[in-house]
């Protein structure tokens, strides 16, 4: 059903963001003060009310999150898909045990909203490669999802 809007993260969609997977995330720019949406794919539901997510530590990302925090997050997961709303803050600049310097971000959700269109539902989630070197890639996950295990 479409509109459903929840104050954290429903079972179904905690357990997809247990792995890494693509989401986009709309910020307000820290120059325009207009959106700003990139894609990200790492990202974790540390429980129903928390999503950590890492991305450069240089990236604009950081820069509108630090002028001002608040973020919607877009999942595509469980045939449909979610707008999750809340104020995002760095929890570390650098992330420990991970080689690149990443942020560490994390969102404190206000409220899930199924925001898929009436009547329909996905039937095919998107699917991303890594065109870099694939067992650094699969190292460098790896890292990157113990560490927001540990934080």
């Amino acid at each position: 059903m479409a509109n459903q809007v929840e104050p954290k993260l429903i079972k179904p969609l905690f357990d997809e963001l247990q792995k890494e997977r693509f989401a986009t995330i709309a910020t307000i720019d820290h120059e325009t003060g207009g959106p700003n949406i990139s894609a990200i794919s790492w990202l974790l539901a540390k429980d129903e009310s928390t999503i950590y997510f890492a991305v450069d530590n240089r990236s604009r990302i950081v820069q509108n999150i630090k002028n001002k925090g608040e973020v919607a997050i877009n999942v595509i997961a469980n045939e449909t898909t979610y707008a999750i709303n809340g104020n995002a803050a760095v929890k570390h600049e650098k992330m420990e045990g991970v080689p690149l310097k990443l942020a560490l971000i994390e969102v404190k959700i206000n409220e899930v909203r199924d925001v898929m269109f009436y009547g329909s539902k996905i039937t095919q989630e998107p699917e991303y490669d890594k065109t870099y070197d694939k067992a650094a890639a699969a190292r460098l996950d790896t890292q990157v999802m113990e560490a927001f295990r540990k934080a």
